[in-house]
């Protein structure tokens, strides 16, 4: 199925890229924000990302688009492969007298204090004020820039959410279907495991894929507003029904043994679920779009024959829409306050984060851009059946919920993921996972 699109972690934090290549590390800039050595009485500014040697190249793209026509000139500045490292740097910069211009970043809660602290532009007036730039982006994915209602954030590169993979030739063999609510999941858990298969591979020895449950489930239970209380810090948004009432359909699938029985020992980044839902040993597998690449690279047979995705199914009852997904909606460009020429930063967002050249580019590496109207795009995808599948799902999803363990804040983070491993493995009960939540300041 061609190129291998970024894994989750890839995703997030870029990792495994060795270096940059000597082109690009040429191309960077040393001059900090505000170095009028551009040409015609411009400015110099500077675009964070991190290190991704296809991506990178990907931005550059732009930027040499850009600066053949502004009198201030953006420099593209790769600052690690590693997301922690990163987001270290960053928080230097940030409180530093001469910050990045433009900078990449997870959206959500990984921007959340730079907003708090007057550190970034509220975008939300240009995009306004310019409804065909706004209109140009899937409006779940822009929207989940968003902090307190002001836009901070474009799209920067592809979207990722989390999907429903099942074995189609599994399911032909048995007869069945992928679920369309919740109650036909667990008649699958049931009738999987009344065959002796188990009906979902799970690495819960990672912790963060058990969190893909909990999101799904209080999204379809509640709905988004349930996890943007949370996400905003408002106090009890812990205690929301949502949360115990999908913590104890979590307890019920483990009761039912929709996992088996070591999940808790299975990891996901070394394949050890990968492996048992290629080998037909689990029937399905919820995990973020990546584990097709995973699929492909370690069981070309399998995905080439068996793999099939489906939605996550709706909750009967519940307040969320089924169409809304979770997982990492894309990452954005900012632009700081203290930018030397902040109207030409944004007019360098305005410009190429939409436009042709830089999809074509994006879609090349693998990517599915946020951006609207490029389904005859996508047949030039190394994945093109895939890519059009995501694509659609975001493009009427009414929102997209970050990933929890991104969009909180860094303290929150370990708390959240061991609490819920509790959970899982009957440790702690629903309501001491919220009570524990609720402790954490």
């Amino acid at each position: 199925m061609g190129e291998k699109p970024l894994s989750r972690r890839t995703f997030l934090s870029a990792a495994g890229i060795a270096g940059l290549s000597a082109p690009l590390l040429a191309a960077c800039g040393t001059s900090g924000p505000g170095d009028s050595g551009a040409k015609g009485g411009g400015k110099t500014l500077q675009a964070w990302v991190l290190v991704d040697q296809a991506q990178n190249r990907v931005q550059q793209g732009a930027i040499t688009d850009f600066n053949k026509a502004s009198a201030s000139k953006v420099k593209l500045l790769p600052i690690s492969s590693d997301g922690a490292a990163y987001t270290d740097k960053l928080r230097v910069g940030m409180g530093s007298p001469n910050p990045p211009d433009i900078f990449f970043n997870w959206g959500s809660g990984s921007i959340r204090n730079y907003v708090q602290t007057g550190g970034l532009v509220d975008l939300g007036p240009k995009l306004s004020s310019d409804t065909a730039w706004k209109n140009s982006f899937l409006p779940s994915v822009l929207d989940a820039g968003k902090i307190d209602g002001k836009y901070y954030g474009i799209p920067l590169r592809g979207m990722q959410p989390v999907i429903l993979f099942y074995n189609k030739t599994l399911f032909a063999e048995q007869g069945q279907k992928p679920p369309a609510t919740f109650d036909d999941l667990l008649k699958l858990v049931d009738f999987f495991k009344s065959k002796s298969i188990q009906p979902f591979a799970l690495g819960g020895l990672d912790q963060w894929p058990n969190l893909m449950w909990l999101e799904y489930l209080v999204e379809r239970t509640g709905g988004p507003s349930v996890f943007e209380n949370i996400a905003a810090g408002k106090p009890g948004a812990w205690q929301d029904p949502a949360i115990t009432t999908a913590l104890q359909q979590i307890r019920d699938l483990v009761d039912r043994g929709a996992f088996g029985t070591n999940f808790n020992s299975v990891n996901y980044v070394k394949d050890g679920a990968g492996l048992l839902f290629a080998k037909g040993k689990a029937a399905m597998h919820l995990m973020g779009t990546w584990e097709v690449s995973n699929q492909v690279d370690r069981h070309k047979s399998f995905a080439a024959k068996d793999l099939s995705f489906a939605p996550f199914p709706l909750v009967t009852g519940g307040k969320g829409d089924p169409n809304a997904v979770v997982g990492n909606p894309t990452n954005y460009f900012s632009v700081s306050t203290k930018s030397a020429d902040k109207d030409a930063a944004i007019d360098f967002l305005k410009k190429e984060m939409s436009s042709g050249a830089y999809v074509d580019a994006l879609i090349k590496t693998g990517d599915v851009p946020a951006v609207a109207g490029i389904e005859g795009k996508l047949g030039a995808s190394p994945q093109p059946d895939f890519a059009r599948y995501v694509y659609q799902l975001v493009q009427k999803a009414p929102s997209f919920t970050l990933s929890w363990d991104q969009a909180l804040a860094p303290q929150l983070k370990t708390p959240l993921l061991s609490n819920l491993q509790s959970v899982f493995t009957k440790k702690k009960s629903p309501e001491q996972f919220v009570s524990a939540m609720e402790s954490v300041k």
